[in-house]
């Protein structure tokens, strides 16, 4: 399977959209996952897609942007790793490390010539903002829009169009000669997730919160274990059964989520509560006064 050349437009498109969404829309489309999602809604294979795109996803959990900095692009990554993993075959896994990662890297370069072009076009606003001169500042933002789309839809574009022979042989000699390599790079692009775990922990308040952290590990293993065990008999038991139809599913994430959402909101409101019952002890009349509740 080729990229076909109405493909190549979608993608272009989309990776020319996504940083204006990141930037100023603010829709979520352009998280990694929602990327995933829609390169492989265009290339015909959403589920690996899904595995790329959440990969990465997973991947810059905790990585982020202080001021004028620059991160990794991983929207862009995950759009040529989906493009390149569906139409030519390639192991999702070996494209998250072969061709997300690095790309996500190089990007930040393309990143940095967005922000310089769109610096010029914001000094011209400055000046058509002292000149009173409304259409000007029109133009010159949306001029700063194209430049920040270009800095995303240019090396998409050209990557697809031009780098499919290039990615083609790569991929040959990693499944031929190089096997022993494309088994790292598999092996590699499953741990990335970790990697970005291991990330968010390390500026998350793991040792305030440890009990939760303990207790949603637990949870998870837990449901995952019980209703993975149940989805095992219950097929077993329709294969010998005849006529029975019950569908047993596995324990969905979002009841996983959910069970999160509940401990995270139930502190929360702790948090919340908490300097609030503090000031009305330091301010009321009857401090020190013991309730029956304290009994």
């Amino acid at each position: 399977m080729t990229i076909a050349w109405w493909q190549i437009i979608l993608l272009t498109l989309y990776a020319a959209y996504q940083i204006l969404d990141e930037l100023t829309v603010y829709s979520t489309l352009s998280q990694p996952v929602f990327a995933g999602l829609i390169a492989g809604l265009i290339m015909g294979d959403m589920t690996t897609g899904l595995i790329i795109g959440g990969s990465m996803q997973l991947t810059i959990l905790g990585v982020g942007t202080f001021g004028g900095s620059s991160r990794i692009d991983a929207n862009s990554g995950t759009v040529l790793a989906t493009a390149f993993s569906v139409g030519l075959g390639m192991n999702p896994e070996q494209a998250i490390a072969a061709i997300a990662v690095p790309v996500a890297g190089l990007m930040i370069q393309m990143d940095i010539l967005g922000r310089f072009a769109n610096t010029f076009f914001a000094h011209r606003v400055d000046a058509k903002i002292e000149e009173m001169d409304y259409k000007g500042i029109e133009r010159n933002f949306l001029m700063g829009s194209l430049s920040w789309s270009l800095s995303r839809a240019l090396p998409v574009f050209l990557a697809l169009s031009f780098g499919g022979g290039f990615v083609n042989t790569i991929v040959g000699f990693l499944n031929g000669d190089l096997k022993w390599l494309g088994d790292g790079l598999s092996v590699a692009g499953a741990v990335l997730p970790a990697v970005g775990f291991a990330i968010l922990l390390r500026y998350l308040p793991v040792k305030k919160h440890a009990p939760y952290l303990i207790l949603g590990f637990v949870i998870t293993a837990l449901l995952t274990t019980v209703f993975g065990n149940i989805q095992r008999i219950g097929g077993s038991v329709a294969g010998i059964v005849e006529g029975l139809n019950a569908n047993f599913t596995a324990m969905p994430m979002l009841g996983i989520a959910l069970i999160g959402f509940a401990l995270a909101f139930n502190e929360y409101k702790r948090s919340v509560e908490a300097p609030i019952n503090s000031s009305y002890n330091a301010s009321g009349s009857e401090e020190g006064e013991i309730e029956d509740d304290e009994i």
